[in-house]
Parts: C-alpha cells; structure tokens; sequence
C-alpha cells in the first residue's frame, strides 16, 4: 500500500514522463526531483491533458508560424501500409493547416518566426522491444500500449522550447496484421480534434 507521498511522487513522474525532451532538454527524476536545463511550469488553464511552459519563452516576439511536417511513429512490427502512413499524414496535415488560418505560415526558420510541430506516437499495438527502434530522445515519453499526440512550439533560430502538451483522448484505429483496416472516419476526427486542441493551444499562449 503506497503511502500518500509516494502516490504523489509516482503521480509527478507519470506526467513528467509525458512532456520530457523532445530536442534541447534533459530531465533527469531522482526521488521526484527534477534536474533540467531549461525551468517549465505546469499549464492548468487549456483543454489538453498536459502541458507545459517555459518560464523565460516570451511568445511576443513571434508573429509568424513556421510549421514543420507532422512526427508520426508507429512501432517496427507495425503492418500499417506505406500508402496508409502517407494518407494519415496528408489528413493531418489538412487538419492542421485548416485550423491555422489566420496565422502567417512560413517555410523557412527566422526572427519573428516560431516553430511548431505536432508528432503521433502510436504503440498500442507495440512490443516492449520495438521501443528501441523510435529515436533516442523520443523513448521515454513513449510507452508500449499507449498512444499520445505531442503538440511542440520552439524558438526556430535557437530551437529553445517554448511549450509542449500532450493528449491521448482520440483513438484513431489504424490497419493491423491481423487483418483490421484503417477506420478513416475515426482518423479524420482525431486529426480535427487535435487540431482545434493545437490552435487552442497556440491562442493561449501567443494572446489570440
């Protein structure tokens, strides 16, 4: 039976495990203490299960998006087709962009301009050995059996992060080995809904 500090101390770890570093920040958990590079602070006020700020990002200083293509990483058995991947991808890509009218979208990385990425790690269907083949800096937000949306907003000249959120309430259902097809209905509501999460997201923090 957990004693109520060590409930706490194991509920901080699980949603620290959820927002830990994409690039340019390590995060190391002794004993529920937390050693960074970089400070965050929790975001209570948004619609997403988790987030984060960076206590110096001064999101003043952006008045352009440049938007990078969409992370999607599913585990190395995974039988989902190449042409499924590409579809997903278009649609979420179609998603987003919808949801971004009224920002400024720019290609290229500069003064003013902050980058934001959104990334679909889905190992619902993962063995605990497939972890390996995602990159490095992405294994410990990942969990075998779990699927989470990763929304990031960095500085594009310094890559510094300003902001992460993390949800997993939409469970899109893609193909399998076992013969099930990929439910594009159920794809086209994710990518919505995490769309309208992300331009949430962004309107919060940049003062829409």
């Amino acid at each position: 039976m957990l004693t109520p500090d060590q409930q706490t101390c194991k509920s901080q770890t699980k949603t620290a495990r959820l927002i830990v570093t994409l690039v340019a920040f390590s995060m190391t958990l002794i004993a529920c203490t937390t050693v960074e590079t970089q400070s965050f602070t929790v975001s209570k006020n948004n619609n997403v299960q988790s987030a984060y700020i960076s206590n110096d990002a001064d999101f003043s200083k952006y008045d352009r998006l440049h938007a990078v293509e969409m992370g999607i990483f599913f585990p190395t058995d995974s039988y989902t087709p190449p042409e499924d991947i590409q579809r997903i991808r278009q649609i979420f890509r179609s998603a987003f962009l919808g949801e971004l009218q009224g920002y400024t979208i720019v290609e290229s990385a500069g003064p003013g301009a902050m980058t934001v990425q959104a990334t679909l790690i889905d190992f619902r269907n993962s063995t605990q050995g497939s972890l390996m083949s995602l990159q490095e800096d992405l294994r410990d937000i990942a969990s075998h059996g779990e699927l989470l949306f990763l929304m990031e907003m960095r500085d594009s000249e310094t890559d510094a992060v300003l902001a992460r959120a993390a949800d997993s309430a939409q469970t899109p259902t893609f193909a399998t080995a076992e013969g099930r097809s990929t439910n594009w209905t159920s794809v086209e509501d994710a990518a919505q809904h995490w769309a309208a999460l992300f331009r949430q997201f962004l309107d919060q923090n940049l003062g829409r």
